[in-house]
């Protein structure tokens, strides 16, 4: 597949996801999704209704749409709204959003609830010139208060379990994952999905696992470990 700058891409991109322990059962917020949970990333031009239909037929245990910008939502943008379309036969379902300024974001988190998703998804990981030099998706990286201050608005503003997508850092110099990590959570999410790269290796390069495994570590975290790939 390609991205958003028309690069050619592999699609086996490795992520990890730490979710609320509950003995062995993965939950997020009041979902149960099982021991194993077979989960549909959230892709732009892949994981459209059609292809979320497949996946659930194949046996997707829980699917997201395509990232959505906050702006377009807040502006009622034909493209973005259409997005927002779900049907109960992918339940449980969640709806990413991104975005670079917080009132346009929590604004965007309140239309999403109305929409009925099981998860509101937020996207500090995509890695495309047009979003990331924007200040949204990994650009937000370079802003962890920033960060963390939009997090906690948006869990404020909705009543449904809020998610996020992340990367490493921005390059090799900026990987605060850690930190990151406990702080998201100290301000509510429910899961964490880590992409084991930084903005500047985009889909390229070798993913670095061991910073997935110091998080796993941190004694005050607490999520459980579940590796996915997409």
């Amino acid at each position: 597949m390609k991205d958003n700058e028309g690069n050619v891409i592999d699609i086996q991109l490795k992520t990890v996801i730490f979710a609320k322990k509950n003995k062995r059962v993965i939950k997020i917020g009041d979902l149960n999704l099982g021991e194993f949970p077979l989960l549909l990333a959230p892709m732009e031009d892949v994981s459209d209704p059609p292809f979320r239909a497949v996946c659930k037929t194949n046996g997707a245990d829980l699917m997201y749409t395509e990232f959505i910008s906050s702006e377009g939502l807040i502006r009622d943008a034909a493209k973005s709204v259409q997005k927002l379309d779900i049907y109960d036969y992918e339940r449980p379902v969640g709806i990413q959003i991104f975005g670079n300024e917080i009132s346009s974001m929590r604004e965007a988190a309140a239309i999403v609830e109305e929409a009925g998703p099981d998860i509101l998804d937020i996207n500090y990981g995509c890695p495309v010139s047009k979003v990331a030099c924007k200040g949204a998706g990994a650009g937000i990286l370079l802003d962890i208060d920033k960060m963390v201050a939009m997090t906690a608005e948006i869990v404020k503003a909705v009543k449904i379990p809020v998610t996020v997508k992340t990367r490493l850092g921005w390059d090799e110099n900026t990987i605060r994952i850690n930190e990151v990590t406990e702080r998201l959570q100290d301000v509510g999410i429910q899961a964490i999905s880590i992409h084991a790269r930084t903005r500047k290796q985009m889909y390229k390069g070798e993913a670095d696992w061991s910073y997935l495994a110091e998080i796993k570590k941190i004694a005050e975290l607490q999520f459980q470990f579940l590796a996915m790939e997409t």
